[in-house]
């Protein structure tokens, strides 16, 4: 095996494959990344749950494949001057199973790993369509800041992808709060209607291949298969990987269609002012938000500790409201909405927010994207 490639996009393939390496696998060959030499060079890697591939052009001297440790090699390249690398690995000597990467002056000599073990990679499900790779990045973006943490509620910790015609809708909850996403997207069947649940972080790391201006197909098992995996693939880039068993709870009842109050604030302005604000706001306690016709006052800090509290002018129509916020939880929503003004649809002190965005205060709302924002008791 011996090829020379440019140094650039072999970073960027060797980080991308990288993403599916376990630190601590069952077996030493989930440690490595596959270089396989045909007439371009395939790297992957994977941990059994996920699986990740690149594809680059490069001059090659000879075909060939080898297993080496995914995060030295990663590491390496990163570290390498800015010219071409050289790939050099002679099968035939068994005695000396090391793969030579030079670049300049600089010389590195890896141990390649035993390949009997390393497992056959998982493929594509059948394409289902696609997506606009920005639009997607977006979405995902808006929606895994909701997602639970906690892997003893696993149905939490993903994100429910449900595909309607020709809508596609990305959800994510931790019980405190749901994040919804709505797109259009180009399906090859229009009248497929299916539902899977990812994980959060699986998502999130295949938004980070996407080339910015490219499409992303989305593949996923038929609605009657019984595949469990789904695929993303993004120019060179591939990832497969196994979807959740659990079911997703259902949201859709839990978001209002009409409210008691409704107020619309500069997101610029609030963002500061809750930062500011959570400074004297211990971690158990909210922030309080006072809405009324005469503007929104932000509080916190107790009694016999440091406090703050703050004025801001918005629109507002209905009942006065008091009532509580996490801090982190707000500035997440408020992070992920899009417009210059955010939405508070509220219909009772006690119930959950609905936070959208509005291009200009007059505008309507956009709904394609809302943040539910469960109240803290006061």
């Amino acid at each position: 095996m011996e090829f020379v490639v440019d140094r650039d996009p072999l970073i960027d393939a060797v980080n991308w494959v990288a993403r599916s390496l376990s630190a601590r696998p069952v077996i030493s060959a989930l440690l490595g990344i596959k270089i396989e030499v045909g007439t371009e060079i395939t790297l992957s890697g994977t941990n059994h749950e996920t699986s990740t591939t690149a594809v680059l052009t490069a001059d090659i001297a000879k075909k060939g494949t080898v297993l080496v440790k995914g995060q030295l090699l990663a590491e390496i390249v990163r570290s390498l001057p800015s010219q071409p690398i050289k790939f050099s690995y002679d099968e035939a000597n068994s005695n000396e199973s090391r793969v030579i990467v030079t670049a300049g002056s600089a010389r590195f000599v890896l141990p390649t790993i035993e390949s009997f073990e390393y497992p056959t990679l998982p493929t594509v499900p059948s394409t289902t369509g696609t997506i606009l790779g920005d639009d997607f990045a977006k979405a995902v973006a808006q929606v895994a800041v909701a997602a639970g943490r906690d892997d003893s509620i696993p149905q939490n910790t993903g994100v429910n992808i449900t595909i309607n015609k020709t809508h596609i809708t990305f959800a994510a909850t931790d019980r405190y709060r749901l994040a919804v996403k709505n797109l259009d997207w180009k399906p090859n069947n229009s009248e497929i209607e299916t539902s899977v649940l990812v994980r959060a972080r699986t998502l999130q790391d295949a938004a980070k291949s996407i080339t910015p201006g490219s499409n992303l197909t989305l593949a996923l098992p038929a609605p009657d298969s019984k595949e469990s995996m789904i695929g993303f693939v993004s120019n060179s880039k591939t990832m497969v990987s196994r979807t959740m068993g659990d079911k997703f709870p259902s949201f859709n009842h839990l978001i209002p269609t009409e409210f008691k109050a409704e107020a619309v604030i500069d997101v610029g302005l609030l963002l500061d002012a809750v930062r500011r604000i959570a400074l004297v706001a211990d971690k158990t306690q909210p922030i309080i938000f006072t809405f009324n016709e005469g503007g929104l006052k932000l509080e916190a800090g107790g009694a016999q500790d440091a406090q703050a509290s703050e004025a801001i002018e918005m629109d507002y129509t209905g009942e006065e409201m008091r009532t509580g916020y996490n801090p982190s939880y707000l500035i997440d929503g408020l992070q992920a909405i899009s417009g210059t003004y955010v939405h508070f649809g509220l219909t009772a002190y006690n119930k959950l927010a609905v936070l959208t965005g509005k291009s200009e205060a007059t505008s309507d709302r956009d709904t394609s994207y809302m943040y539910l924002l469960n109240p803290m008791r006061l």
